[in-house]
């Protein structure tokens, strides 16, 4: 007997999924979430970001507005639709704070709005209560 608790038991890591045609946003905040034991998937547009989300479930969805190929709110009422994300919490981290792209950020399924460059320990925080709230709902 030991006092070990059964593997189905295991925390298994927050997955987050970083959708952003910059590079250097993308590294910056990979690093920042790897540091506090978060997965992170990235893409560099809208297209690769709804198929790398529909290879694998993730907790939470990070997300540019301004990229080619699919924007990123073309990109968040694409997720919504999909099975699995349509209570994903989603942030927009974008350099467009306007009143009216808020507005259409919220009426395509995004859940925060932060603007870039974002206070990264601050963000990450907010990450890992959302995803723990997450996971403790489901």
């Amino acid at each position: 007997m030991t006092d070990q608790a059964p593997p189905s038991s295991a925390v298994v890591p927050a997955r987050v999924l970083m959708v952003d045609d910059s590079s250097t946003s993308r590294r910056q905040l990979r690093l920042a979430l790897e540091r506090v034991g978060i997965h992170v998937a990235e893409a560099s547009e809208g297209v690769e970001g709804l198929w790398r989300a529909r290879q694998q479930p993730f907790d939470l969805v990070l997300t540019d507005i301004h990229m080619p190929t699919m924007d990123g709110l073309e990109f968040i009422r694409e997720l919504r639709k999909s099975p699995g994300y349509e209570s994903t919490p989603i942030y927009v981290l974008t350099s467009d704070g306007s009143r009216d792209r808020l507005s259409e950020g919220r009426a395509a399924g995004a859940t925060a709005w932060v603007i870039k460059p974002p206070n990264v320990p601050l963000l990450v925080e907010a990450i890992i209560k959302a995803t723990t709230a997450r996971r403790h709902a489901g």
